[in-house]
């Protein structure tokens, strides 16, 4: 029997859609932007992929390491934000992720390991996230390890 090579980019854009829905959205977009392939990196700009970002882990939930976080913040969300509609973030890098760029569409926000003592600085008239929750988020979801909360 013959064996032929296909490789991945060997496939119409339809089929590679079909395999990538079943990824995470966050890990095809830190998997695929910016690897030099225009091919891939405009499948990965697609608002499927950007709508809903997850940045916790279906595994244990785990959040990204520092280094996937950097390149998130510093690269991939300016690059995707106009998309963002729904992040779910970590408590501990709500103001990172927040911050690092513009979300002109986002309106609803889920926060795991939310402690109250900490993360009520984040709606106070001090903080710098207050104009997010103000004007934008139609939805907050605050997830602690007791019980969950939606406002």
């Amino acid at each position: 029997m013959n064996r032929s090579n296909v490789y991945l980019l060997d496939l119409p854009n339809e089929i590679l859609f079909n395999i990538l829905k079943k990824l995470q959205n966050a890990d095809v977009l830190y998997s695929l932007l910016g690897i030099n392939n225009d091919r891939l990196d405009s499948i990965a700009r697609n608002a499927m992929f950007s709508n809903i970002l997850n940045f916790i882990s279906n595994v244990q939930n785990t959040i990204i390491n520092d280094f996937q976080l950097n390149r998130f913040c510093d690269y991939i969300l300016p690059e995707i934000s106009h998309n963002v509609k729904y992040l779910i973030v970590e408590s501990t890098s709500i103001e990172r992720i927040l911050l690092a760029t513009h979300y002109p569409n986002l309106i609803h926000l889920k926060i795991f390991n939310f402690q109250c003592d900490y993360s009520l600085q984040y709606f106070t008239d001090d903080s710098s996230l207050r104009q997010i929750f103000k004007q934008q988020i139609k939805k907050l979801d605050l997830v602690n390890k007791d019980s969950e909360v939606g406002l």
